[in-house]
């Protein structure tokens, strides 16, 4: 009934048990998992989960903070992993600006940004994308590099305006632990304005628990309580939001559901 469309199954905080972990998730009614890589390494071990378990994915690419040492060759290898079937996306790729104060460094995260997007289409493939205080930037590389396939703006943190100039060119938005949390006034208005049919459930496990359990490490099996709210602040069922979540991962990452 539930997904998990951004988790770090591959993470060494939960690889240790990720037999586990599935297990626990699917237990609370969480059965597709989409894994998803930072650098090259945890892109291999993310494919490698993907072929353990039969409902979980894996997303590939370099995370803007792990940018040190890439190179195209890297690039290459990060193709050559993409051409496994249980590969689904390029990700998580795009912009993080909150430890990046010199314009050198935005610079290099902006062209490898745009070498992945460019990847990402010619591999046919959606993006799973990281923006953390720069959404401006990531909406005006996504208009001048327009996204062939796709791609989700994974825990979404911006306005409800912006939100709707990034659905303007078809991204769709995951939202995760923030959205229960009392304070976060932000990101609950744009559940609400969100579109159903552009909605993603996501933990971003091992980080940003839900409430009831904010501050422990998560996992993905606190998906139900991220789809509850969203039903919660969107005013439709909870059947209604988990169904619309299903088709929207099935029609971005071509998975059938």
């Amino acid at each position: 009934m539930f997904l998990d469309s951004h988790c770090h199954l591959n993470d060494e905080k939960l690889i240790g048990n990720v037999a586990g972990t599935v297990a626990e998730a699917e237990a609370a009614g969480v059965t597709t998992f989409l894994t998803i890589a930072w650098d090259l390494p945890s892109a291999q071990t993310a494919v490698a989960l993907a072929h353990q378990f039969p409902h979980v994915y894996a997303a590939v690419g370099f995370h803007p903070e792990n940018l040190e040492g890439i190179s195209e060759e890297k690039i290459q290898e990060i193709k050559a992993l993409a051409a496994d079937p249980k590969v689904k996306a390029i990700g998580e790729i795009g912009l993080d600006y909150h430890w990046y104060k010199e314009e050198k460094d935005r610079d290099n995260q902006k062209r490898w940004f745009i070498r992945q997007i460019d990847l990402a289409n010619e591999l046919h493939l959606p993006v799973s994308i990281h923006a953390r205080e720069a959404l401006g930037d990531t909406l005006k590389i996504l208009q001048e590099h327009p996204l062939q396939y796709g791609g989700v703006l994974h825990c979404y943190s911006g306005s409800a305006e912006l939100l709707l100039e990034f659905a303007k060119l078809g991204l769709y938005f995951g939202f995760d632990g923030p959205i229960t949390y009392r304070n976060s006034i932000e990101p609950k208005k744009c559940v609400q304005i969100c579109p159903l049919d552009r909605l993603l459930s996501e933990t971003d496990s091992p980080y940003l628990a839900p409430v009831p359990h904010r501050g422990e490490m998560n996992t993905p099996k606190n998906i139900p309580f991220i789809v509850k709210q969203m039903s919660e602040l969107k005013g439709v069922s909870l059947e209604e939001v988990a169904h619309a979540i299903d088709e929207n991962f099935a029609r971005l990452f071509r998975v059938e559901q």
